[in-house]
């Protein structure tokens, strides 16, 4: 076990990591129009908080992310955190440097107050009654949360997808509380088309018989068939034409076809192991809560739709990164909020990374992308 961990170690991995939860005394006004009240947040931290406490950066997860970003829980465990590339000595979030925090969001499954949570008030599971939540909810929380940790001021703020959702809305609802910004493949709004990938994903689970209503739990099931669904069908927009071509092309899995509708090609077979291990990680309604969460997203409506104006105020940096094979999250979609930034007349770096990946990438161990990240981290402080 010591070798193993010491083979892991030489990828400058920051180690064996123990997740944390604080409870939250304070009501949380939420969005929705609902309180909530003393809720938990699970988290991990990474690298040492120095004394003046300025060097902390915050790490936000996309649809189907947590707080374990980094690192191992056991040296027994095959895979590290979800940014592990990014996160750990000498990498981009260098934890020599910097103290790195991570989080479950409110309503995740992982720890955090969620659905699949109990309810103080009731004694029982929140499953579907638990609130609507919304990214500008998800920032209010992680203020409470650097409350706790004393934290005043970011360094930055950080994620990919729907957690650049979260990076742009920490700087726009705390100007003085975040002083960089980091925006990977994500956008202001979703487009249409992605709001109705959702909805199909969302209807994929709501009508499986063993849905019901979103009590599964309480009869001893859970909707696999409509997650599973869910899951394959994020899973092919999260990449590329280009990718999924290198990777499985046409190829049968078993060399010839079976004139059936069970598996013949290795696409197929790779999907449904994804929807499965998925199943075996992920609840049904927190995969329905993060989907609005993602479509509610739009920070330029109490604006009137100009977006800059929505900017006008922030304070911070901002390195917004896009990746040229992601069509679901497309390079457009980072030149909105790269030209608003420009126009609110604000300090913004941008980078489109050459990459096959699609959507994945921000995901991936590119090193022009690493480099971009590292030299734009590296003047922080």
């Amino acid at each position: 076990m010591v070798i193993i961990m010491q083979n892991k170690l030489k990828d400058n991995s920051v180690g064996i990591v123990l997740p944390k939860t604080v409870e939250i005394k304070y009501g949380l006004q939420l969005d929705c129009g609902k309180n909530l009240e003393n809720f938990s947040l699970t988290y991990e931290t990474y690298g040492e908080l120095n004394s003046k406490k300025d060097n902390a950066i915050l790490i936000c997860h996309a649809l189907s992310g947590d707080h374990h970003a980094a690192g191992y829980h056991s040296v027994a465990d095959k895979k590290p955190g979800w940014w592990d590339s990014c996160i750990g000595p000498g990498k981009p979030f260098d934890t020599n440097k910097f103290f790195v925090v991570s989080l479950n969001n409110l309503g995740g499954c992982k720890g955090s107050t969620g659905p699949n949570t109990v309810d103080k008030k009731t004694g029982n599971e929140f499953g579907p009654d638990f609130p609507i939540i919304t990214v500008n909810d998800w920032v209010n929380s992680q203020k409470l949360l650097a409350d706790y940790l004393e934290i005043d001021t970011w360094a930055c703020v950080a994620g990919g997808s729907l957690g650049g959702m979260q990076a742009l809305q920490w700087a726009i609802s705390y100007p003085s509380k975040i002083k960089n910004s980091i925006v990977v493949a994500s956008a202001a709004k979703l487009s249409a088309q992605n709001i109705a990938f959702n909805e199909v994903a969302r209807q994929a689970i709501i009508t499986d018989p063993d849905f019901h209503d979103g009590r599964y739990n309480n009869f001893g099931v859970v909707p696999k068939r409509g997650l599973s669904i869910a899951r394959m069908l994020g899973h092919i927009t999260y990449l590329s034409d280009d990718s999924m071509r290198q990777k499985f092309g046409r190829d049968l899995r078993e060399g010839k076809l079976h004139f059936g509708y069970d598996v013949d090609f290795q696409v197929e077979s790779y999907l449904r192991y994804q929807a499965q291990a998925f199943v075996e990680r992920f609840d049904a309604n927190t995969y329905l809560l993060m989907t609005k969460a993602l479509d509610y997203f739009d920070p330029a409506k109490e604006y009137n739709g100009d977006l800059s104006i929505a900017f006008e105020n922030t304070q911070s940096r901002f390195l917004v990164v896009s990746f040229t094979s992601d069509w679901r999250f497309s390079s457009s979609k980072s030149h909105e909020i790269v030209k608003s930034l420009v126009k609110a007349r604000k300090n913004v770096s941008y980078s489109e990374i050459e990459s096959n990946n699609g959507h994945d990438a921000f995901l991936m161990p590119i090193p022009n992308y690493l480099g971009v990240l590292k030299n734009f981290i590296d003047n922080i402080l």
